[in-house]
Parts: structure tokens; sequence; C-alpha cells
């Protein structure tokens, strides 16, 4: 149910649904796009970053919340930790327990490494849980992987790292084979033919999904086939800083057990990032999509150790965060609904936009609509406008909903709003950490050696934008990358003596260039508790 003051415009998004049923939104041009993302998109708004100086990107920006974070003081001293008796000891340690980690383990675990997977929360806490609309694969007659290519790298702006994207391309559809041999139950046709969709930026519908709830039920599968594995996990463990040994390559970590704060060590010849993303940063105070985990801490972690970002000042901004209520303020309103046919109307129940331009485009013309056009509503958390959800009814016939979107169905009906009856309130939520640890093909960082990155905390894959359905794909191709490149090094490394060595040198070069600040990190935890 809506208040009184949202009912006016109720009724002329109802009057001109018919209307707006009919019309094709014309697409914008690539000039119309560039400017529209300079004068809107959050990436573009220069006092909102902060320029590093120290580390491997010494004179790039990134968002200050990064910045303060990257040139922050570590939680250890080289001397705190005794690192001659390791708690764990094994080839291959995993960072994470979200999807890119857990594709990672499987694969290494299968190589023949032994391995061990600590996280900070549970198996599968992560944005990888929460994603909803699918997973890229071209698949199809009347694609390829080479279509794909072209599809990410334009809506990307052309700054992918070519070899990445043509690897995230070209092992798609074997990833979807993969996970399908593993039990991911996708969405299929009665004859078992794989149903796909377009999304947002895509030429042909590629997009695989098993209803709206796809990354959870692909994190189910691969955590349980992780439990089912002789893989070691530990929950409630959070890597705080990496070791190194005596020739510079990256040869485990020390653990903090959340709860108590006991120190751990983990020994290990090769080591995978695959902590995820940072929405719970909160850049430039907009609300998120993400896990209560994705606090950036292993761009930290492998900054501090030597390892370069690429693209670490992109974000994506998804278009479509809930508005309203407030109990779900920022939660995602998958893309696939304007895949189904759900198109963008301002207050005065205007079509504004093509439903499906990329993310990027789409959030800043959302943001433009609201800010000087006088198209938003006001809502407990700021303006917004509408996503009319009864035109996939309208177009798919009684039942498509429940049929195609049923998670986001029953998200909106715990509230009174019936999405098959009324549309719903939208703006842009932080979503997606576009930018990253520069890695090589495969999966290793080139400033430190034997550290593999996976997932969300890569950066170059996407460029500076990423298509729908490319993270839930870029998870599983570059874990499984990961996971095999780290268990095929492991089998040839002999680790020197552990140090934490790095870490005296980044405190220097903290002092030398000035910075004074109370900070710790990696944050590990987002802080909600009421300031005075």
């Amino acid at each position: 149910m809506y208040a009184e003051k949202y009912r006016e415009s109720l009724s002329l998004v109802e009057k001109n649904r018919e209307a707006n049923l009919a019309m094709e939104p014309r697409r914008m041009t690539a000039e119309e796009k560039e400017t529209l993302l300079a004068s809107y998109h959050p990436d573009y708004k220069e006092s909102e970053f902060s320029t590093l100086t120290v580390g491997p990107n010494k004179g790039s920006k990134v968002p200050h919340e990064l910045c303060d974070a990257l040139q922050a003081h570590a939680r250890i001293s080289e001397d705190s930790v005794d690192l001659s008796c390791p708690d764990y000891d094994c080839d291959v340690l995993v960072i994470g327990g979200g999807g890119a980690g857990c594709a990672a383990a499987i694969e290494a675990e299968r190589a023949g490494a032994s391995v061990t997977v600590v996280t900070k929360l549970r198996m599968g806490d992560a944005n990888t849980m929460m994603a909803e609309g699918g997973i890229q694969a071209a698949d199809k007659p009347g694609d390829s992987p080479a279509i794909h290519f072209v599809d990410a790298f334009g809506g990307g702006h052309f700054a992918a790292k070519r070899e990445l994207l043509a690897k995230l391309v070209c092992d798609a559809p074997d990833a979807i084979k993969w996970l399908s041999d593993l039990g991911v139950e996708f969405d299929k046709e009665a004859d078992g033919t794989m149903v796909t969709t377009h999304g947002g930026g895509t030429s042909r519908k590629r997009m695989h999904a098993a209803k709206d709830y796809s990354g959870a039920e692909i994190m189910r599968t691969l955590r349980d086939e992780v439990l089912n594995r002789p893989i070691t996990v530990v929950d409630f463990t959070s890597a705080i800083e990496l070791i190194l040994d005596s020739n510079g390559r990256a040869a485990g970590a020390v653990l903090m057990n959340m709860e108590t704060e006991e120190l751990l060590v983990a020994r290990a010849k090769t080591v995978i990032i695959a902590t995820g993303g940072a929405g719970r940063m909160h850049y430039q105070g907009f609300p998120t999509s993400n896990h209560y985990g994705a606090t950036a801490d292993g761009l930290v972690l492998g900054y501090r150790a030597g390892a370069a970002l690429l693209y670490a000042e992109t974000l994506q901004y998804h278009p479509t965060g809930a508005a309203h209520p407030e109990q779900i303020f920022g939660a995602l309103v998958t893309e696939k609904v304007r895949s189904l046919g759900a198109k963008l109307v301002n207050r005065k129940g205007e079509v504004f936009m093509h439903p499906l331009e990329t993310r990027d485009v789409t959030a800043a013309s959302i943001i433009r609509e609201c800010r000087d056009r006088d198209g938003g509503l006001e809502t407990a958390g700021g303006e917004a406008v509408w996503l009319d959800t009864p035109m996939i009814e309208a177009i798919g016939g009684e039942g498509t909903i429940e049929k195609r979107i049923p998670a986001m169905m029953r998200m909106f009906e715990k509230y009174g709003i019936d999405i098959r009856r009324e549309p719903i309130l939208v703006y842009p939520t932080l979503h997606y950490q576009n930018g990253g640890l520069d890695i090589e093909v495969s999966g290793m960082t080139p400033g430190v050696e034997n550290l593999y990155v996976a997932g969300e905390a890569v950066g170059g894959i996407h460029g500076k934008n990423r298509l729908m359905g490319n993270s839930l794909l870029d998870i599983i191709v570059f874990g499984r990358n990961a996971g095999i490149n780290a268990a095929a090094k492991a089998k040839e490394t002999e680790v020197g003596e552990l140090t934490l060595s790095h870490v005296t040198r980044f405190e220097k070069e903290l002092e030398s260039a000035g910075i004074v600040t109370d900070a710790h990190s990696p944050i590990l935890l987002p802080d909600y508790t009421r300031k005075k």
C-alpha cells in the first residue's frame, strides 16, 4: 500500500500505462551517453575522490573512504605475531567463502592441492548469494563469444583488459556446463532447453537464470560441493594481513577470529584473494545492495603487500535499488524486471529512457530525472522514480511475475505492495566494485608472485562498467582459473622464511608521506553505531 502522497502520481502511471507499453523509447547516442555520465554519474564527481600518496598506485584517485582504508595502519606489527608455528599449513589458501572462493577451492582441490578456505562470516555470506538476475554465456545459435565480447567491451567503455575479457566470454559456455553438472537448477523449457533473456547492453538473449535467485542457487551448489570435499573451512575468521616469504612471494595470511580476536597463522604455497566488493563502504552516502561483509578487505591486503589496483575509481551503482519502503532501502531490484518488460516512469507517468541501456547510463538517467527534471517522488531516503512492474504481466500474461521473479514479488509483498498490480519506487544503489587488484590471465598479480585474485576483488575484467550477468560469470571463470593455476604453482613452490616485513615498510612509507591517521585496516565490518 502506498501513502496518499503517491496517489496522484500512481494514477498518472496507470492512466499512461497502455500508451507507455506501446511506445519504444529511443536509445541514446554515444555522445549523449558520455555527456550524461559526465554530468550525473557518481564516478565523475571529482569532489568525492582523494589522491593516493603511498603504495603502488601513488598519484591515482580513489573514493575518499577507500583512500582512508588503503592508507591506514595495519592491525598488527611485524613483531606482534609469531610466524614460526603456523596453525594451518596448506598448498592453497583461499581468502573468501563466496562464489569465487568456492569455485577456486573446488578446482584447486580437484587438481590435487591441499586447500584451506577462510571466511570472515559463514560460507556463502557473500554478494554471490544476493545476485538475482542471471549469468551470461553465448551458448545459443545466433550468438558467439565474439558477440559477447563486443557487447561487454563497449558496455565497459572499451577499457577492459582485452585478454581478461576474452577469457571471460570464451570460457562462459563451459562455466554454464560446469555449474549445471554440479547441480545448479537453471530455468529450462519443457524440452530441457535453457531459458535465456536479454540484459541491459546485450545484443543477444544469453542470460541464464534460476528464477530471480540465481546467485543463491549457484552459491548453494558451490558451498555444498566445497563442504563435500576434503577442504578445510574456517568460518568467522578474517585475514587481516598477508604473509610474504623471504623471496617476496605470497605465503599465507595472519587470521583473526571474529569473536575472540585470537590471532592465527596460515602458511601456504599460494594465496587466492576472493574477498568480494566494497558496498558497505557506502561511497558518497549511497545505500547498498551488498552483504554485510563487503568492505574492500582484499584490496587493502593486496595493496599493502605491493599489488597494484586497476580502475579503483570506478563503481557500479545499480540503477534500480528499492527506494520504498524504507525497511528495504537500497535492496536490489534485479535488472531482470526490466528485461521482462517493466519500464522506468517519472512522477508524471512518462517513460523517460530506454529500459535496457547499460547500468551506468540508466543510473545516471534516473539521477538526472530526479535532480534536474522534476521527475522524482520524495521518499524517506530521498527521491525516486517508478518502475512499472504491472507492464510485465500485460506483456507476458498473468502469472509471469510469480513464475519468473518470485523472490522480488515476495520481498515487496511483505510490505503490502503487489508488484503485479502496482509499480515500485527505485533509485540507484551501490552495487559492484568495477575496479580492483590488477591480474594477469593466470589470475596472479604482477606485483606479488604467488598471489592470485578472483571475483569482485579483480579490476580490469569489465572495464569501467559491467553488464548484467557478467559478475556471476566472472566468479566462476576466474575462480576456477585461479584455483587451477594456484594449485599448479604450489607444486613448484618451496616456501621461504615467513615474514611481515612489508608491514613495516608500508608504515615507513606512511610516515614519509606525512600521513597522520588513527585508522586501521582492513575494516572487516561496517560501523552502524549511532554517532552523538
